[in-house]
């Protein structure tokens, strides 16, 4: 089939489109760790939504997790046929989304979708609703024309990608791992620029630290029988700016095209103005270019604790939250090319391969040596107030989607 057809009928699924992004933004699919309860409710509109559609092979594959009331975490795997059934071009979205944060800086209510015109405003419209929609719009596609692709065309919903994907792409790859084949590519529609030209093919390395430092609580008249746990936290801060200096390599294929550290969160310490603290908690986000190895960095975060630390008479606890690293995906591979030519037909765009800094899911098909790619069409505003997305770009992304597998057809 040409994809012109397929094609035509996307341009007409605005309205499928805005339902689809309506009923999602409505069931706020926040983790326990942003306090929610998860993704229940928005799989189960999904997973009755495509069984409507006329999808027959729908899986789910939840993962345990007592810190919800269902018990659960979902995970839904959906494929559509092709050509060549032993191998798949999986599409990975997830499920859930983060707060809305302070409701003031929002214009209208984060969980009820608001239309202006071609743009559509709600808490996860653009993180990740995008991506589902659009996928979902390019499987409706292939169905309502008595269409096959080239290679299955799965979809998969993930749980927990906002708070570390335990639950979610990482469950799936450690317990079902049987779900994919040597063969199958994996697209991910989580990152992308409003141009339609960057195609993800590399992550920097991701490391959140949490460093604790410890000292000793007394009153603010006297500094002297304390040991003043912000003053020495705010040193090391200072101090983990060299690590700019000692891993200085560059890379081109991202921008910005060097390895960052950068101290974030900072939690509460004492209530009180006339106490100086004795523990300060703050984290340090490390994004590191893929030939560094983040236990060497880790070695350097130390050595700097370690010297603060002896300076200023405290203990200074280091712990991984999260680490994350990946091999990258082969620009020259058919995948990828495949996929550039897609955005460049349906666009007319000048796409090229690129790294980033943000981890997304494809970070697991990747140590797998599996090939993936993360890219989508999107105005760059997820997280934050008001946050939004295009009835236009999930078109055509969706006809991105469905140009895609209708070309791909080598496996190497």
């Amino acid at each position: 089939m040409h994809p012109e057809q397929l094609f035509n009928f996307l341009d007409k699924q605005g309205e499928s489109a805005v339902y689809l992004q309506r009923e999602l933004v409505a069931l706020p699919a926040l983790g326990p760790d942003n306090g929610g309860q998860g993704e229940h409710y928005k799989a189960e509109f999904l997973s009755t939504y495509l069984t409507q559609l006329g999808l027959q092979n729908i899986q789910e594959f939840p993962a345990e997790d007592p810190r919800v009331e269902s018990g659960r975490r979902p995970n839904i795997m959906a494929v559509l046929p092709g050509k060549d059934p032993d191998r798949t071009l999986w599409v990975i979205s997830h499920l859930d989304v983060v707060p809305p944060g302070d409701l003031s800086h929002w214009d209208t209510d984060p969980f009820t979708l608001h239309q202006d015109g071609d743009l559509l405003y709600g808490r996860g419209t653009e993180d990740n609703h995008h991506g589902i929609v659009s996928s979902i719009l390019a499987v409706k596609a292939f169905l309502k024309n008595n269409a096959m692709p080239q290679k299955n065309l799965g979809l998969l919903f993930v749980a927990d990608e906002e708070t570390g994907n335990d639950y979610g792409l990482d469950f799936l790859f450690r317990y079902h791992s049987d779900i994919f084949r040597s063969g199958d590519i994996f697209l991910v529609p989580d990152f992308g620029t409003q141009d339609s030209n960057l195609v993800d093919v590399s992550e920097k390395g991701l490391m959140w630290l949490k460093i604790t430092v410890i000292g000793r609580q007394c009153h603010g008249s006297t500094p002297e029988k304390g040991r003043n746990s912000l003053l020495a936290a705010s040193a090391a801060v200072l101090e983990l700016r060299n690590l700019y200096q000692q891993f200085d390599r560059e890379d081109p294929l991202f921008s910005p095209p060097y390895s960052t550290f950068e101290a974030t969160k900072k939690e509460a310490n004492v209530p009180n103005i006339n106490t100086i603290p004795g523990r300060d908690v703050f984290y340090l986000d490390c994004r590191t270019l893929p030939e560094y190895d983040l236990d060497e960095v880790i070695r350097a975060v130390r050595a700097v604790t370690d010297r603060v630390a002896a300076s200023y008479g405290v203990d200074i606890q280091l712990e991984t939250v999260h680490r994350e690293s990946a091999p990258a995906t082969d620009q020259s591979h058919p995948f990828v090319q495949y996929l550039l030519q897609s955005i460049a037909a349906v666009y007319n765009a000048d796409p090229a391969p690129r790294g980033i800094g943000g981890g997304t899911v494809a970070a697991f098909p990747r140590k797998e040596e599996l090939p993936a790619a993360v890219w989508a069409t999107l105005l760059g505003n997820a997280h934050q107030p008001n946050e939004h997305t295009s009835i236009r770009n999930m078109l055509g992304d969706a006809k991105v989607i469905t140009h895609l597998a209708l070309q791909l057809t080598e496996d190497r």
